[in-house]
């Protein structure tokens, strides 16, 4: 995938049921043509998804699922992915390499989500040192 911002190719490990899905929908669903995006709109002239209709295509399934959420787009995708990683212990740099991050500045807002990363921290004894 190319980022938008740093223009960029950028690949990502899809698990085994992920990818399955994507192979089903390039060989059952996608419209055929010479396209080498993944994504295209469904009728034609075929042209890759524009970014609000990939927030509508997000935000009408978040909906529709129940989900409510401040961020009801991909960015809302991105930040519930990279909030699982803060709980599932990852350092906020493997977390920005992740998400493409250019500078640990811009993972840090991830930080202020472990809680329970934060709380052992504050619990933390310092022997009589305070």
């Amino acid at each position: 995938m190319t980022r938008s911002k740093q223009r960029k190719t950028q690949y990502y490990l899809l698990v085994t049921s992920v990818g399955d899905t994507v192979v089903s929908y390039l060989q059952l669903a996608r419209p055929r043509c010479r396209r080498h995006e993944v994504f295209l709109t469904l009728k034609a002239p075929f042209r890759p998804l524009s970014a609000s209709a990939v927030y509508h295509v997000v935000a009408s399934r978040l909906s529709a699922l129940g989900v409510q959420s401040m961020l009801i787009g991909p960015h809302g995708l991105r930040h519930a992915c990279a909030t699982h990683l803060v709980a599932q212990g990852l350092s906020l740099k493997e977390i920005g390499d992740h998400l493409g991050h250019r500078s640990a500045f811009a993972t840090r807002t991830y930080a202020r989500v472990d809680l329970a990363g934060l709380r052992e921290v504050g619990a933390f004894d310092l022997g009589g040192l305070a």
